[in-house]
């Protein structure tokens, strides 16, 4: 057992705990170890003693299926993405650059919950007051008697605020300016991080309190502090975009309540952030035009086929090594797919600068795209235009056959509403849908080299 007043050294980016200061963690990181007081473990103790009393034993197949009510947030893309709206008593983790919109997507949750009557406490340690009633008053149409201010972060005045108004919703901006009096450490310490994360996870679940919790991110946009809060957490969303774009992603990395494979859709404007209900046509502006290194594709997110643009310039290069350069693809998985093009098709692309960007500033998971790079980088060498509006999905694998993609029956039926003359794709997924679905036609294609002949005829 630990005496009072012992101190550990723990590291801030994993929560390794050391006996002795060291230079370099386990977990890699350099000059991270900060000297912390061990909680007593008299308290601990006592929590034990206390739940030994009252713990009892339940068989499995007696215990029946809770029903989790639902709370409607009053945004569509925040309900799609938690699986239909909040928990009662869950808690749910948001993260994201600075100046994405975190704590703008909150304050109008808070509003929209709070404009039913229900009190709703939003804390926050980063900003004073005025400063919150500023951006509601710019976010949010009206603001409601029941949305209650608190500019705090001792977490013990938090938990008496709680009980005073009983909020039916609490947020909590930022969990790294929070701290509990019972430890000695700087707030945003992996300590006082674990401790307030276990606090309000008491306050979530005794009192049936759905809480939404933002944190901060590191440099490699990463969440910051210890793991154990991610685990502790029911949900935990990340906002991502460029600061430059206005549209935003909202992703499930983990949802007790619902799937992880749902995103939803924002972009941000002076009023707040606007929901996109159509998110193709958002992508799509010059879907009308045919133009050489340009390929619409397509990856299945949730329940709904998402539909963007990969463009790609192929330019000799003038000094040196040639340029590899992609933003919204990864760079490895370009590399790869221009060396089957070398090998397989024969391209010379060894002297040859290439350019691939994803419009729009998504960042689309999965391999489903690699059809559509290849088919961008080759269409801009060759300076060939397709012969109709192609939609192209599928997998290029390392012998330069395609491999079969998931849903996508489900794309070629949105592209076939949304106009489409013709879909490329894996002759493993044409097999089940037959030669056309409406007036699109499919085209099968068991390698790269049948791809590009059906890209140009």
């Amino acid at each position: 057992m630990a005496k009072k007043g012992k101190t550990v050294f723990v590291c801030q980016e994993c929560g390794y705990e050391s006996t002795q200061w060291m230079g370099k963690c386990i977990c890699g990181a350099w000059n991270s170890f900060v000297e912390e007081k061990v909680v007593p473990a008299g308290a601990a103790e006592d929590v034990r003693s206390r739940g030994a009393e009252g713990a009892k034993l339940s068989k499995l197949k007696a215990v029946g299926t809770a029903d989790y009510e639902r709370i409607d947030t009053g945004i569509g893309e925040l309900n799609r993405v938690l699986g239909g709206g909040m928990v009662k008593g869950s808690l749910v983790l948001i993260s994201g650059e600075p100046g994405i919109g975190k704590s703008t997507i909150i304050i109008q949750t808070a509003a929209n919950i709070a404009a039913k009557g229900v009190p709703v406490l939003y804390v926050s340690g980063e900003e004073s007051e005025e400063q919150i009633k500023l951006r509601a008053d710019r976010v949010c149409s009206t603001i409601p008697d029941s949305l209650f201010v608190l500019a705090e972060t001792n977490m013990e005045n938090v938990e008496t605020a709680c009980e005073n108004i009983k909020p039916a919703f609490l947020i909590i901006d930022s969990i790294q300016t929070l701290y509990s009096s019972q430890l000695d450490s700087a707030p945003g310490s992996v300590s006082q991080v674990r401790m307030c994360g276990n606090q309000l996870m008491k306050i979530g679940k005794t009192k049936n309190i759905p809480i939404f919790i933002v944190a901060h991110v590191t440099k490699s946009g990463d969440l910051a502090g210890p793991k154990t809060v991610e685990h502790l957490v029911d949900c935990v969303l990340n906002f991502s975009g460029e600061r430059d774009q206005e549209f935003r992603v909202l992703r499930s990395y983990k949802n007790r309540f619902g799937t992880t494979s749902e995103i939803g859709a924002f972009v941000m404007e002076a009023t707040g952030l606007q929901e996109v209900r159509d998110i193709s046509a958002k992508f799509l502006e010059n879907r009308e035009e045919l133009s050489e290194g340009s390929v619409t594709t397509a990856v299945y997110e949730g329940s709904r086929p998402v539909m963007f643009e990969i463009q790609a310039l192929v330019s000799p290069a003038n000094v040196g090594f040639a340029r590899r350069t992609a933003v919204g693809v990864d760079n490895t998985r370009l590399s790869m797919i221009l060396a089957v093009m070398e090998k397989i098709v024969g391209l010379q692309l060894i002297n040859q600068d290439v350019y691939v960007n994803v419009v729009g500033g998504i960042r689309p998971e999965g391999t489903g795209t690699d059809l559509a790079a290849a088919l961008a980088i080759y269409s801009s060498y060759k300076r060939a235009v397709p012969a109709r509006r192609t939609l192209a999905i599928g997998e290029v694998g390392l012998t330069g056959e395609l491999r079969s993609v998931q849903n996508a029956e489900k794309i070629i039926k949105e592209a076939a509403r949304l106009g489409y003359e013709q879909v490329i794709l894996p002759a493993r997924n044409a097999d089940k849908m037959g030669n056309a679905v409406g007036r699109c036609r499919i085209v099968g294609a068991k390698n790269i080299q049948e791809a590009f002949k059906a890209y140009t005829s």
